[in-house]
C-alpha cells in the first residue's frame, strides 16, 4: 500500500505558476495527475511512467505543465506555468503498482486526497 499526499495548491493570478508536490510512502514509477472543477468529472492533466514509457498530457496542458520526480524517487512535482483561469480545479496524484500509466483512473491504484488551486483573472 502506498499513501500519497498532495501539497502546494494555492491562489496565484492567471499567467503565474505552481509547483504541486506529491509524497509517496514508497517508491513511484508511474504517477499521473488529475483535477476536478465544481460541477464537473474529475479529468486527465498528465502523467509520466520512469519505466520507459515516458510522458503523456491532456492538450489543454501540454507545453504549460511538467511532471517530474525527486533524486529518492518518492516526491513527484507537477509544474504549472502559464495558468489560466480554467485550471482552477482540485488537483489529484495517482500512483500505479505495475508502473504503466494511461489518461484513464482505472490505471492507478492508489490516490491522494487532493490540493486545490485557484486561478483568478
Amino acid at each position: 500500500q502506498v499513501q500519497l499526499v498532495e501539497s502546494g495548491g494555492g491562489l496565484v493570478q492567471a499567467g503565474g505558476s505552481l509547483s504541486l508536490s506529491c509524497a509517496a510512502s514508497g517508491r513511484v514509477d508511474g504517477v499521473g495527475w488529475f483535477r476536478q472543477a465544481p460541477g464537473k468529472e474529475r479529468e486527465f492533466v498528465a502523467a509520466r511512467s520512469w519505466l520507459g514509457s515516458g510522458t503523456i498530457s491532456a492538450n489543454s496542458v501540454k507545453g504549460r505543465f511538467t511532471i517530474s520526480r525527486d533524486t529518492a524517487e518518492k516526491t513527484v512535482f507537477l509544474q504549472l506555468n502559464t495558468l489560466r483561469p480554467e485550471d482552477t480545479a482540485i488537483y489529484y496524484c495517482a500512483a500505479t503498482r505495475s508502473g504503466r500509466v494511461g489518461p484513464s483512473r482505472e490505471f492507478y491504484d492508489y490516490w491522494g486526497q487532493g490540493t486545490q488551486v485557484t486561478v483568478s483573472t
